[in-house]
């Protein structure tokens, strides 16, 4: 069952509490608030106790030989995907990755770079042959559906790329990982399927596209990290332990994941 905009805006909200970043902004916010209060040997300890837990957030969340152990544990769930001389599947699956709005510098919408990413994994599949279809889906992503789709996005990129709108298939209902599952399945049944989307987000996909009865050959794109955590440790630089804003965000779509996988475990959907 699709979320209602009320439900829908309310589960786009509260994933924020959760990002690192909120939590550095909190902990910075407490050790101003103590900082401009009277002092007191009490409040001096406060502060220095916020002032340590904004340092430690910030070198746990954008250290980035921490974020990419976080992010290829996920990732190293699925390994990248070999095709077998006899691999067939009735279509392949793409998962929308987001897209940009148009605006006053932006001419058009347009996939972002995870939805284009996914498409052309998609459509290098659909060259190899390994499925007659490719199906892109994802609906309009904003709260009160005034937006485009974002299938609709991947399709003219798709079309770019090579791949006839004949072989194209377009699911635009969905806007969460749960209803491509659910959209998926009422357009191709128990269809064995490739399914694509990112590697760290995988691991999710394939629990709520199993959970739905849809046969799923995962393949893994756009992997953020280089090795597997065991690996690159032993592979670490100085460099990897200076704090980056590129480490900031691979952690948040780790926890990000992390997340949704719980909260779907404990709904009993994945």
């Amino acid at each position: 069952m699709a979320l209602t905009p009320l439900w829908y805006g309310v589960y786009k909200a509260s994933k924020y509490v959760l990002y690192p970043l909120s939590w550095i902004v909190v902990a910075g916010l407490l050790t101003l608030l103590f900082a401009c209060l009277p002092v007191t040997p009490r409040r001096t300890t406060r502060i220095r106790r916020f002032a340590f837990c904004t340092v430690l957030l910030l070198l746990l969340t954008a250290t980035p030989m921490l974020a990419t152990t976080y992010i290829g544990a996920l990732e190293m769930r699925y390994p990248p995907f070999i095709p077998g001389s006899e691999s067939n599947f009735d279509a392949i699956v793409v998962l929308a990755g987001g897209i940009y709005h148009k605006g006053s510098l932006r001419p058009s919408d347009e996939a972002k770079d995870a939805s284009r990413q996914r498409t052309a994994c998609g459509a290098e599949l659909w060259r190899q042959g390994l499925a007659p279809t490719l199906l892109l889906t994802g609906g309009d992503a904003t709260v009160f559906r005034t937006g485009p789709s974002e299938a609709s996005e991947m399709k003219r990129w798709a079309l770019h790329l090579g791949v006839p709108e004949s072989a194209l298939g377009l699911e635009e209902k969905s806007r969460t990982t749960y209803e491509n599952a659910l959209e998926t399945k009422a357009m191709l049944g128990s269809a064995r399927i490739l399914l694509v989307t990112a590697a760290y987000h995988m691991p999710r996909a394939v629990g709520l596209f199993e959970k739905q009865g849809v046969v799923v050959t995962p393949v893994a794109c756009g992997f953020e990290a280089q090795h597997r955590p065991q690996e690159a440790w032993a592979r670490a630089t100085l460099f990897d332990f200076i704090p980056t804003v590129n480490a900031l965000l691979l952690t948040t779509e780790a926890v990000d994941e992390v997340i949704g996988i719980l909260v779907y475990w404990l709904a009993g959907k994945w």
